[in-house]
């Protein structure tokens, strides 16, 4: 029998879902997201049966889209599927095929996920996902964010077989005599992950049988050692950035009087996306010559005479992006960005500064995506007067240099309906008179 208990019990202590939710399966056709579909039909929860061929293996991608396309016949749930010209986006893009195919498939997934209105995504990845994960950001250097492994829930995704082993998967296929389709690249040790699960993790069991359930209380314990240096080393980057209008600036002395200023500066640096490489160099000239510049793919650090002035680079501008009526997902500036418009009675209202709700009656279409521009003002929820966008953000403790990645939703009229992630204004606030409202979704 399926371990329902178990499968309920991971759902409630990582807060994943509620029973009520609608929940979109990401399905393969392999052992663990047929599984997967096993346990959601079996607990009676609501979902859909979503699949992806990446035309990557001929003849066998097809069939597996008409297994998977059957599969859902038999549950009596909706069917979602694309394909996708997988290599052509790889060489576009300059990334590998296996993060082509991750960028699709989750670009593709939200889509279908807000159109059909799914609360969210679940993907089949269990324990031993996770110790191959922490492998390969040991490998890849990663540092401390690459040693919690695979996280139970992530935004809208969810990972509700985390609490199995492969050994168990495989146990439950057998014994409830389930069907699945293998895929033939899982056996080719040309790829990264494989190579760790075929080569790696066997030689590892060697040395401890019990790797994956030793590694799952060090993950728990990483989680936490993360958790609590990165709350660190926010309140030490309050303390050392001296913020001004449009930069930082950072004494070197201070900067440098740690006994692990390797590892400190990479972390304080980490949001402005500065290379581990860059950083040693930087460290390396803080007290050369003024003038030099280091710069990231959104950030430059200059040395000037004992001190590091950080700011924005200026060819990362944003452009302004117009939003139509129809509902829609768009990608800005790192965040995905989706709305869509719904009668009041039958829109459920949540909580959450990812989540903004308006009256319709008071928004003009085409609305505006942008930038933080000097002398933006707001009327903050809950409030009557007009308050600064840039005081708001300094109450917030919103460094400098992130004030213009902060996505701000303009109506038509040029009013501010959104600070998104932080605050919606007053003045377009759904009330009891409305009758529609539009619902506003954000996430980085």
């Amino acid at each position: 029998m399926l371990p329902l208990n178990r499968f309920d019990a991971f759902r409630t202590d990582n807060k994943l879902f509620d029973l009520s939710d609608r929940i979109l399966l990401a399905v393969s056709g392999g052992k663990d997201s047929v599984l997967m579909c096993q346990f959601f039909n079996a607990s009676g929860i609501e979902f859909g049966i979503s699949h992806c061929n990446f035309k990557l293996r001929d003849t066998d991608a097809d069939l597996d889209e008409t297994f998977v396309k059957d599969l859902a016949k038999q549950f009596n749930v909706p069917f979602h599927s694309t394909s996708f010209d997988t290599k052509g986006y790889s060489i576009e893009h300059r990334v590998s095929v296996q993060m082509a195919a991750r960028d699709l498939r989750y670009k593709w997934l939200e889509e279908i996920r807000i159109a059909n209105n799914y609360d969210f995504i679940a993907v089949a990845q269990h324990k031993n996902d996770a110790v191959e994960t922490v492998l390969l950001n040991l490998v890849r250097g990663t540092g401390i964010s690459g040693l919690h492994g695979i996280r139970a829930k992530l935004n809208l995704i969810v990972r509700p077989l985390l609490f199995l082993s492969r050994d168990e998967i495989d146990e439950l296929i057998e014994s409830e005599g389930i069907s699945y389709r293998e895929d033939s690249s899982n056996a080719s040790v040309k790829y990264a992950r494989n190579k760790i699960r075929i080569e790696v993790i066997p030689k590892l069991k060697e040395l401890n049988p019990a790797l994956v359930e030793t590694f799952e209380s060090n993950l728990r314990h990483f989680a936490g050692i993360e958790q609590f240096f990165k709350q660190q080393i926010d309140e030490l980057r309050i303390t050392l950035f001296q913020e001004k209008e449009d930069y930082s600036i950072i004494d070197i002395n201070s900067l440098l009087n740690f006994s692990h200023q390797q590892v400190v500066i990479f972390e304080l640096f980490r949001p402005f996306h500065f290379t581990r490489n860059v950083l040693e160099d930087l460290i390396k000239s803080c007290h050369g010559i003024s003038g030099k510049i280091f710069e990231s793919v959104s950030h430059t650090i200059l040395v000037d005479r004992g001190k590091l002035i950080l700011q924005p680079r200026q060819k990362t501008d944003l452009n302004n992006m117009l939003l139509n009526e129809d509902s829609g997902f768009t990608v800005w500036g790192g965040y995905h960005f989706s709305w869509h418009g719904l009668a009041l009675k039958d829109a459920q209202i949540k909580s959450g500064s990812n989540l903004a709700y308006f009256d319709a009656r008071g928004i003009s279409f085409p609305l505006t995506l942008r930038s933080w521009i000097k002398g933006d003002t707001f009327v903050p929820l809950g409030m009557k007067g007009r308050k600064k966008v840039s005081d708001f953000f300094i109450s917030k403790k919103v460094p400098v240099t992130a004030k213009q990645h902060i996505p701000i939703l303009e109506n038509g009229n040029g009013d501010i309906l959104w600070i998104a992630g932080f605050q919606s204004d007053d003045r377009y606030k759904v009330s009891l008179q409305s009758e529609k409202v539009i619902i506003f979704e954000i996430h980085k």
